[in-house]
């Protein structure tokens, strides 16, 4: 099977969620009603120190929210959420209803060797917060939300969402994966104050290493398959491939990512994570609620780090969890990072300041 195959999206997803795309509105009041007619059991519900992982795509969100996802009582967003995200309770029901045979598990579109089935947990979130804030995405402009952004309308109705999947999962607590979250970690805490982040960072070099390799395989995928850009658009992945989208920190302009551009990553990844630890450095309600993972630390000393991690986010039957994957976390072995000595001189020069502060 050609590597790029995997990019293909089936027909009735593409339909789909297409029409839920240009009925958003629509979609919109479909949840609002769906909570109206949830409101005695949503109300019951508390939302008590959600999780968010967050971070620049390819730096370990995955795995941390895979090895979180694992621990009783934490709901996540799901792949089989997606078309209907707006209403997760009644698309679920449906679901369940259906003859859906069982689907094996299979490696996800980034071929990093993480096998996925429709109930593993992913970032789905995304499409609501981009239909609230219509220009999240734009790259022309700053797309920071904090402490003094206001949008009662998206506060109410993602509340309303979270319940609805702690009731629908009947768990406690709500973890979610979404890596631009990064830039809106203080408007989350500002909703959830007893929230709970974890940000994973890795080295540059690999780093670009591994975006580099996804942006490439991306731009591939969606030359030869038309409709995968499409369903990147609707689920708000903007990361790489033919239509990145770079998240503004500042307002400034920022340089095109281009497959090759190294200088225009590796100025990237120092803006993202320089925005980051200023804002730590800033807030210290935000430094308290979170916890930096260095990619790197979690492959040579897993077990101390995911002890550390769950004693972070308050979690308290981690054992199995760690057990489970102390022997299986390891440094990618399917790639090596391949730069000419021009190029990592480049990627030292772009980013050693932020590195730095880091303990890079």
């Amino acid at each position: 099977m050609k590597e790029t195959q995997i990019f293909q999206v089936q027909k009735w997803v593409d339909i789909f969620g297409n029409f839920i795309d240009k009925t958003k509105g629509m979609w919109i009041s479909l949840g609002n009603f769906e909570s109206k007619v949830l409101k005695e059991d949503i109300d019951q519900i508390k939302i008590i120190q959600p999780i968010y992982v967050s971070g620049l795509a390819r730096s370990g969100t995955t795995i941390l929210l895979e090895i979180l996802s694992h621990h009783k009582g934490l709901v996540s967003q799901q792949y089989k959420d997606f078309p209907p995200v707006y209403t997760p309770y009644w698309w679920n029901w449906l679901l369940n209803r259906m003859l859906v045979k069982k689907v094996a598990p299979v490696e996800r579109a980034h071929r990093d060797g993480i096998l996925v089935t429709p109930d593993s947990p992913e970032a789905v979130e995304e499409t609501l917060w981009m239909n609230f804030f219509p220009e999240l995405h734009n790259p022309i402009i700053n797309n920071i939300l904090d402490q003094d952004t206001e949008n009662s309308n998206f506060e109410t109705f993602y509340k309303n969402h979270v319940r609805k999947l702690l009731l629908l999962r009947k768990g406690n607590r709500y973890l979610a994966k979404g890596n631009y979250n990064i830039t809106r970690l203080e408007y989350i805490l500002k909703i959830f104050p007893d929230a709970k982040f974890v940000i994973p960072i890795r080295h540059p070099i690999n780093h670009l290493a591994s975006l580099l390799k996804q942006h490439k395989l991306f731009c591939q995928g969606g030359r030869e398959n038309p409709k995968a850009l499409k369903h990147l658009q609707r689920i708000g992945h903007f990361e790489f491939g033919l239509d990145v989208r770079p998240i503004n920190t500042d307002g400034q302009e920022i340089a095109t990512l281009g497959e090759r551009d190294i200088k225009a990553w590796a100025s990237y990844w120092s803006r993202i994570y320089g925005y980051v630890k200023d804002r730590l450095e800033a807030n210290p309600k935000l430094q308290a609620a979170s916890m930096v993972v260095r990619f790197e630390d979690l492959c040579t000393d897993p077990e101390a780090i995911m002890q550390a991690l769950m004693n972070h986010c308050n979690l308290t039957e981690e054992q199995a969890i760690i057990q489970k994957y102390t022997d299986t976390i390891k440094p990618p072995s399917y790639y090596k990072p391949n730069f000419t000595d021009a190029e990592l001189i480049t990627i030292q020069q772009e980013t050693h300041q932020v590195a730095a502060r880091f303990a890079y």
